[in-house]
């Protein structure tokens, strides 16, 4: 007969900088309900900690629970922001500037308030949806997440309905797509929000040709049964494209040639979901630029169809 103790210890590794989370971690959390497997676990961990690195221990519910609360606190920041963006654009105010002002107050802070076409990974909509379900199951309805949800589920769509104000026949349209992976950094395509845009640009009869530049391989089998064209640069996805969609804010993708992006597109609209590029130089570029929750020129100034 062996002593035997069940411990929770969450995670909190972002992809992409898992290796540099596990080595100085913000916080550990250990769940036990005894104090020898609380104390066995701070052994294992004496390695890395460090005087400012708190470790919390608890019980193992409550241990469970700062996981899935942390990545659905972080999921609502985003899909707020997403709705404060879509607002901004009714009235005519700018998101940047919204969102700096708002970032600066310590108790807010600057990170997850960027807006964009919704967050998407293995993290954020499985634990959101683990809350729901786990409160339904105690009869208790999570109306918040339920609306971070929701909000998030129609933001993915957004942009799509954006193109369509500018172009409203799709069908037999080009539309180069930069960027397919939900984040930049990593190759993960789960609940990417350029599944969904996709499939909808063509169920409206459009050839898409897009760009990755980590998330092919896996983007083949989540779009697999498509007639999606993959390039092997971003100039190649915008090459002869009418309209030209941002849907992951790659390093690269900031620094690319725009103008040589104009020469190689048929048309000029550009519907930046990340806001990657600078309205004000796009514009100069000769661009037909529509971003989020920033000014956008009426699609009655488009230059070509």
């Amino acid at each position: 007969q062996h002593d035997f103790a069940v411990v929770s210890n969450p995670e909190f590794l972002r992809e992409g900088a898992a290796v540099n989370d596990t080595m100085k971690p913000e916080r550990i959390v250990i769940g036990a309900e005894s104090e020898q497997a609380h104390e066995i676990m701070r052994r294992l961990y004496a390695p890395i900690l460090r005087p400012q690195i708190p470790v919390i221990a608890t019980d193992c519910r409550s241990a469970e629970l700062i996981k899935y609360a942390s990545n659905a606190f972080l999921a609502t920041k985003i899909s707020f922001i997403n709705e404060v963006a879509n607002y901004c654009e009714r009235v005519g105010a700018d998101v940047t500037a919204v969102s700096r002002g708002m970032g600066a107050d310590s108790r807010i802070g600057h990170r997850f308030l960027h807006p964009g076409i919704g967050y998407g990974g293995s993290c954020f909509p499985k634990d959101i949806q683990a809350l729901i379900q786990s409160g339904k199951q105690e009869h208790y309805e999570f109306r918040i997440l339920e609306a971070v949800e929701q909000v998030n589920d129609v933001q993915k769509k957004r942009i799509f309905h954006k193109l369509r104000e500018y172009l409203p026949q799709l069908e037999g349209k080009t539309i180069g797509i930069l960027g397919l992976t939900y984040k930049p950094k990593t190759d993960d395509m789960r609940d990417a929000p350029s599944i969904t845009i996709i499939k909808k640009l063509q169920a409206e009869g459009a050839y898409v040709q897009a760009y990755d530049p980590e998330g092919v391989e896996n983007a083949r089998r989540y779009l697999a049964g498509t007639n999606l064209t993959y390039a092997s640069n971003g100039y190649e996805a915008a090459e002869q494209a009418d309209a030209l969609l941002v849907l992951t804010e790659w390093d690269q993708f900031r620094n690319i040639d725009l103008t040589r992006i104009k020469e190689v597109m048929r048309g000029d609209l550009v519907i930046d979901g990340r806001n990657v590029f600078d309205p004000k130089y796009m514009e100069d570029v000769g661009f037909c630029y529509v971003s989020v929750g920033r000014m956008a020129p009426p699609p009655s100034l488009m230059m070509h169809l």
